[in-house]
């Protein structure tokens, strides 16, 4: 098996794939460990969205985990470990993102995830606007431009990883 860069391919090493953690590439006499890319979860009911949430987010780096329907038990979220969660409020014509978007806050391991709510119920929206916006959850409303969900991902991410930033 060889892991392969711009330049050349590389020998891979011998440790087990699930041992193996981050992805490690020799170089010279030492070893480097490429940093991690930002992994985030979309959750949507609508195929073509997922897929375009894949390539949108790939293409900016991220890794992406698609799911087409919300988790019944927040510990899945948990194991998945995203670093953001991008999230449609309403699935199956019903409010099931909102149920799950209070599942998540009210879990200890998973409140502290950021959350984009992307969703067309833009009333809604409205009326929870101040909300949202207390509890740190950014929305993008649907149709959105590829450039704003790109910033509202890179923010929600920036202002995760500095916590002072939310603060007023």
């Amino acid at each position: 098996m060889t892991i392969e860069n711009e330049r050349s391919p590389l020998p891979a090493t011998n440790i087990p794939q699930e041992a193996a953690g981050p992805l490690v590439a020799p170089v010279g006499s030492s070893e480097t460990a490429v940093p991690e890319k930002p992994h985030v979860l979309v959750i949507n009911d609508t195929q073509e969205i997922l897929d375009l949430f894949r390539d949108i987010l790939e293409e900016e780096g991220y890794r992406v985990t698609l799911s087409s329907f919300t988790f019944q038990d927040v510990r899945e979220v948990e194991q998945l470990a995203p670093d953001l969660i991008v999230l449609d409020f309403l699935i199956g014509g019903e409010a099931l993102g909102w149920q799950m978007l209070q599942k998540l806050k009210m879990y200890r391991p998973t409140a502290g995830i950021p959350i984009v709510v992307c969703t067309a119920a833009v009333q809604l929206m409205r009326e929870l606007e101040g909300h949202l916006r207390a509890k740190d959850i950014f929305v993008v409303l649907k149709p959105f431009d590829i450039d704003d969900m790109v910033q509202v991902v890179h923010l929600a991410l920036a202002t995760a990883a500095d916590p002072m930033s939310s603060c007023s």
